[in-house]
């Protein structure tokens, strides 16, 4: 385990893409992100927008809209470049989330840079808002940088039973359970992770529960603001105070908590 002294925890408000360029060339072990697509927003537009603001009052000052990524498909493999260059070629594990209109729309992308292993499907138990059928589930596609390290074993399900955080302070805040299973299952302490969609930082805190170093970005200053506000609560007192009932078990444990 890393001692607090050694440990490098970096945040930095920016866009996703001036961030990873200013990263050195494999200088990451592993990436877990949840980027904020704009694509189901923009053409679905659930709920009127209510789960993060009015779509009238997208990008206004009032509205509680946070800024999305465009992601077309020319932005979407710039990103993509981005991330398999800043990721060590021969300990690079990559998890990037999904939502079932992203995952239909620029998944498939995702071969045409990394070696993808697996589908992951995140089964979030309390129900959401649909379209037609409502929405229980989101997905994680993972991959390698085309190497051949192994998870930690090989006794980890493809289907995740954690539940979605309600009333959160941050929207589209997501368990910090979930990116602790991403970072046990591919980093050993001492790991640099990356996120460059970091929101509040709840993969910040699972990287520190893992014993790694953490880059995080968020082009919100009002996300980088809460997400430090958080994690130098949780180093001074060991309690998130945006998750203070998170799993804190060690081991696979956290996969069926």
């Amino acid at each position: 385990m890393i001692s607090e002294q050694k440990r490098i925890i970096r945040l930095e408000q920016s866009d996703c893409l001036t961030f990873l360029q200013s990263l050195p060339t494999d200088s990451v072990d592993l990436i877990v992100t949840d980027p904020a697509y704009s694509g189901m927003n923009e053409r679905l537009k659930l709920g009127n927008g209510r789960i993060v603001g009015q779509y009238s009052q997208k990008g206004t000052q009032n509205g509680k809209w946070f800024q999305e990524f465009q992601d077309s498909e020319a932005n979407y493999r710039l990103f993509l470049e981005q991330c398999r260059r800043v990721l060590n070629p021969d300990t690079g594990h990559i998890y990037i989330m999904f939502d079932s209109y992203s995952l239909l729309s620029l998944g498939p992308l995702m071969r045409d840079y990394f070696a993808v292993k697996n589908l992951i499907t995140w089964d979030k138990i309390n129900i959401g808002m649909g379209h037609y059928f409502r929405r229980r589930h989101e997905y994680i596609i993972f991959a390698t940088n085309g190497n051949n390290r192994k998870l930690r074993h090989q006794g980890f399900p493809d289907v995740w039973r954690f539940k979605r955080l309600h009333r959160a302070q941050y929207a589209t805040q997501k368990p910090v359970e979930l990116f602790q299973a991403m970072i046990f299952a591919s980093a050993e302490p001492g790991f640099m992770v990356c996120d460059p969609f970091m929101g509040s930082g709840s993969s910040a805190i699972a990287a520190i529960k893992n014993g790694c170093h953490y880059l995080g970005c968020d082009v919100a200053g009002t996300a980088v603001s809460l997400a430090q506000t958080r994690i130098a609560a949780y180093k001074k007192t060991g309690q998130d105070p945006l998750q203070p009932k998170s799993v804190s078990l060690p081991g696979e444990k956290v996969f069926w908590e």
